[in-house]
């Protein structure tokens, strides 16, 4: 708990992070990597790239500040961020490296305004925060049986290109024994070494059904633009990565898991590449809840950038009470309503919950992955059909990792 002395302190800094949190943040990403360069290799840097990874921060240190009082609200935040960790390798000897630097930053970017008292009351919630990581962090490694940075190699055993810009690729042990199995949802760190030797881990979702003696991903070639730059390693994994090469990756991690033994109607919201964690839980619903009530919604720009139309055909196979739903934001000429997609335009989530065939739905549990636009728009979509929030889950990576909690 903080200490009564700090706390004046930190509740005055609300508004500071709010003014100056990205300044904070672009310093000191930018001192901690110049005189640690090593650390590079866990973060994304495509983000720190566009700025997105620092804005992330500035949001977490306000967020943090804001609701230092309230541990239920930081709790699922803090679970989230804690499977990130442990994904990249993190170890409690990181911390101090941060604190240093975060706390540092803090120093520089606010001047004469960073009294004695005010940095060491940062000082203090920075290790009351990295203390509750280095706990957990801990138990999940304990739990997994697996060292931190411990990665393990794999053999692509198949690739497949399920849209312009998705390639599958199904990963077997090198020794023929089974991999561990996982929670459908979860997602594990692949990572990749470029020519001049540098090496960077990045996260992807497992896209087919627990159970098998394989694991499968499936990898979006990040293109880039003028404002963000390509994927290093997504474009690495497209450019170099066919049957028969090795990869080191990490074991599954992550807490959006969505229930798979219950009975009751699940609902499965995707857009772009977010359909791959809801490949995984439908998948696997396939297999083991027949029978199950499933509302699978996705969305893509068009046919050209929709990913695993075939599994979803098998799905519709084996899943007696599955309704589908795609909508083509911008159907191209080979696009046929009726045959590729459902629905031109964005999801109309509300519409097709009030139809006649889905009412049942609406008091489901709600699993959103995507886009941020999209999982924004689709939750107000929701609420306003009188879905209770508390049955709307979803996935986020990096920069949106904050979004329900500020």
């Amino acid at each position: 708990m903080l200490s009564a002395a700090s706390r004046p302190y930190i509740d005055a800094s609300i508004p500071v992070l709010r003014e100056h949190g990205t300044a904070i943040t672009t310093r000191f990403y930018a001192d901690m990597f110049a005189a640690r360069p090593e650390l590079t290799r866990l973060f994304n840097m495509g983000n720190q790239a566009n700025g997105s990874q620092q804005q992330s921060l500035a949001s977490g240190l306000f967020a943090y500040a804001a609701n230092i009082d309230n541990p239920d609200a930081l709790a699922p935040v803090i679970d989230r961020i804690v499977h990130k960790h442990v994904a990249v390798g993190l170890t409690p000897a990181h911390y101090p490296i941060v604190g240093k630097y975060l706390i540092g930053a803090i120093k520089i970017v606010l001047g004469d305004a960073a009294t004695p008292e005010l940095i060491a009351a940062w000082d203090e919630a920075y290790w009351l925060l990295a203390g509750a990581f280095i706990a957990a962090e801990s138990r999940l490694y304990d739990r997994s049986g697996m060292a931190a940075g411990q990665l393990l190699p794999v053999r692509v055993v198949a690739r497949e290109e399920q849209s312009e810009t998705v390639a599958s690729l199904t990963l077997a042990s090198p020794d023929g024994k089974p991999l561990r199995d996982f929670a459908p949802g979860q997602y594990i760190s692949v990572e990749a070494t470029f020519p001049d030797g540098h090496r960077q881990l990045r996260q992807y979702s497992l896209s087919a059904e627990r159970g098998l003696p394989t694991w499968r991903i499936s990898v979006k070639r990040e293109v880039g633009d003028i404002n963000t730059p390509e994927g290093a390693v997504s474009n690495w994994l497209h450019d170099t990565v066919q049957v028969g090469a090795t990869l080191y990756v990490s074991t599954p991690w992550g807490e959006f898991t969505p229930e798979i033994d219950d009975r009751a109607p699940i609902v499965l919201l995707s857009a772009g590449i977010g359909i791959t964690p809801m490949l995984s839980v439908l998948r696997t619903l396939a297999v083991e809840q027949p029978h199950r009530p499933v509302l699978f919604a996705h969305a893509a720009r068009h046919g050209g950038h929709h990913a695993h139309r075939d599994d979803l055909g098998w799905a519709r196979e084996r899943l007696s009470k599955l309704r589908t739903h795609i909508s083509y934001e911008a159907p191209n000429d080979a696009d046929q309503a009726g045959r590729d997609y459902d629905h031109a335009g964005t999801m109309p989530i509300r519409a097709l919950l009030d139809d006649r065939d889905s009412t049942h739905f609406k008091d489901a549990r709600f699993y959103l992955c995507g886009p941020l636009g999209f999982m924004q728009a689709q939750r107000h979509a929701l609420i306003s059909a009188g879905v209770p929030v508390q049955n709307i889950h979803r996935e986020v990576f990096g920069p949106d990792l904050l979004d329900d909690l500020l």
